[in-house]
C-alpha cells in the first residue's frame, strides 16, 4: 500500500438512515458527499477521511445495519467519484464496523476514538476493544492502518491516566500506526504541550496526527510537532463543521500545506 498522504480532508455525511436527523434521501446524502469530496479534490487534497458526522446523538459502540449499509453506499460513491485515498471513521467508536466498510471499499485506514483504556463521553463510558479490533483487522483488511486517538475529543479520561501513558498503550498494546492527537472538541485547536507528550511517548516511526483546530493560521505551528493532519472545521462555510465544504477556505489550506512541506 502507498504510503497515505500527511493532509486529509474531512467529509461529513448527512444524517443516515436510521438516524434522528435523516430527512428521507439517500440521495441528497450522496449528492452532497461527493460534491464536498470533488471540492476537496479540486482544491488539491490528496486524502480524504468520510465519517457518518451527521448522526447525532452518536451511539457509543455497535450502530445498526443501516447505518453500515449507507455508508459503504457513501464511501464507494465518494471513491469512485474522485480516486483519493482514504479512511472511514464510524461514529462514535464501531471500529469492527468500520473495518467492513473499510474492506469493503477498499480504505487505506480507519479512525477509532477509544482504542484503548477507557474514555467518559457524551455517550456514556466507552471502553477500547483493542483485542477485537485487531484480530478483526487481522481477518478482513490486514492492509488497513488504524488511527487511533488519544484522550479523544468531546470526553474526559480517568483521573489516573495521562497522555503519555495512553499514547503508550495505543501504540504498544493497542498496535495502533498511528496516533490523533485533537482539542477539546470539534474545531478546537489542540494542547501542543500535550502533542509534544504524545510525540515523545511513541516510537519515532509512529505518526503523530492533528486531529482538529488546524487551519491556515496555526498550521506550521502544529506540524512542528505532528506528522500529518486531519482538517475539517476550518475548510467549511463559515467555519462550521455542519456546514459544506468552501472551496476557497480548502484551497487556502491546500496552499498552507504546500509552503510547510506538508505537500
Amino acid at each position: 500500500m502507498s504510503p497515505i498522504p500527511r493532509v486529509v480532508g474531512m467529509v461529513h455525511l448527512l444524517p443516515l438512515p436510521g438516524s434522528p436527523g435523516f430527512n428521507g434521501s439517500m440521495d441528497e446524502i450522496i449528492k452532497t458527499a461527493v460534491s464536498d469530496a470533488s471540492d476537496l479534490a479540486e482544491a488539491g487534497f490528496p486524502a480524504l477521511m468520510i465519517e457518518n458526522f451527521g448522526d447525532v446523538p452518536f451511539l457509543a459502540d455497535g450502530v445498526p445495519a443501516e447505518t453500515i449499509s449507507a455508508m459503504t453506499v457513501s464511501v464507494t460513491e465518494v471513491s469512485d467519484a474522485t480516486g483519493l485515498p482514504f479512511g472511514v471513521n464510524v461514529l462514535r467508536n464501531d471500529a469492527v464496523s468500520a473495518l467492513g466498510i473499510a474492506a469493503a471499499t477498499g480504505a487505506a485506514f480507519i479512525r477509532v476514538n477509544v482504542l484503548t483504556g477507557i474514555m467518559y463521553t457524551d455517550q456514556g463510558p466507552i471502553v477500547g476493544q483493542a483485542g477485537a479490533v485487531l484480530r478483526k483487522r487481522s481477518q478482513l483488511a490486514p492492509g488497513v492502518e488504524i488511527w487511533a486517538d488519544v484522550m479523544v475529543k468531546h470526553a474526559a479520561a480517568p483521573a489516573e491516566i495521562d497522555a503519555s501513558q495512553a499514547a503508550a498503550d495505543i501504540v504498544e498494546r493497542g498496535r495502533a500506526d498511528a496516533v490523533i492527537v485533537s482539542g477539546s472538541g470539534t474545531g478546537a485547536e489542540p494542547d501542543m504541550h500535550e502533542a509534544t507528550v504524545v510525540r515523545a511517548a511513541v516510537p519515532t516511526e509512529t505518526r503523530v496526527v492533528i486531529g482538529s483546530g488546524a487551519n491556515v493560521d496555526n498550521l506550521s505551528r502544529l506540524t512542528g510537532t505532528a506528522d500529518s493532519v486531519i482538517v475539517g472545521s476550518s475548510i467549511k462555510v463559515d467555519g462550521d463543521a455542519r456546514n459544506r465544504v468552501d472551496p476557497r477556505r480548502a484551497s487556502r489550506f491546500i496552499e498552507a500545506a504546500r509552503d510547510d512541506g506538508l505537500l
